[in-house]
């Protein structure tokens, strides 16, 4: 085996290639990405533009399984959006708000049962958790915009067409491409299997969309 020797004060020790290899192999390295730090903004982001664009469609496509009215549809949806991008806001602030209360008492108890550490070194992890603490105000605002970026796909299909079958049809495949976009994003921010995101995102909607009709269809008929 090949060896390298190093001397000090005249004696000779064996400093073995190997073993240098691999001691440098254990010196730390950069650390990968954790993709799980994304959980948060990323299901304000993307899963709040999915619910936008579900949620509104359906809506939409309820009220045109009745009425064939432009301006109906229109509103009807318009109203979703507004109502749903609030409902979601405030939901995540509340949420958020939980969390954070959490982890800031339990902060508070990691503190006061480690008196052992340094000050500095304290002052050093009290800016990295700082920095780590969700922001409900920043949650809330993400989930209402990315709410409101969903939802205005189907009305922004369905503003310009009067015709009524037209109409629909158009709704139903503009809402198909962005489903897709928006599994497909998902899965690829968050590192998941494409085509089984993609697939889950797109039949969830589909599925949605298909029985908000078909129940307002069917009340309808009956009169009700």
């Amino acid at each position: 085996m090949a060896s390298n020797q190093k001397s000090i004060h005249g004696t000779k020790f064996p400093f073995h290639v190997q073993e240098m290899e691999r001691q440098m192999n254990l010196e730390p390295q950069e650390k990968e990405f954790d993709y799980s730090k994304r959980s948060q903004w990323l299901r304000a982001a993307v899963l709040g533009a999915n619910d936008g664009l579900v949620s509104t469609a359906s809506l939409m496509m309820g009220v045109g399984a009745v009425k064939q009215d432009i301006k109906a549809m229109i509103l009807t949806g318009f109203a979703g959006l507004v109502a749903g991008a609030c409902s979601m806001a405030i939901g995540e602030f509340v949420s958020v708000y939980s969390q954070l209360d959490i982890e800031v008492a339990q902060m508070n108890r990691e503190k006061r049962s480690d008196v052992s550490i340094e000050m500095t070194k304290e002052e050093g992890q009290d800016g990295e958790n700082e920095e780590s603490l969700p922001n409900p105000v920043q949650a809330a605002a993400a989930s209402a915009l990315a709410f409101s970026l969903g939802a205005i796909v189907p009305l922004l299909a369905a503003s310009f067409i009067k015709e009524y079958k037209v109409r629909i049809g158009v709704v139903v495949a503009a809402v198909t491409l962005a489903l897709v976009v928006f599994g497909w994003l998902g899965a690829v921010l968050g590192r998941a299997p494409l085509v089984r995101s993609a697939a889950r995102v797109l039949i969830g909607g589909w599925l949605a969309m298909a029985i908000t009709f078909g129940l307002t269809k069917l009340i309808g008929a009956r009169g009700i």
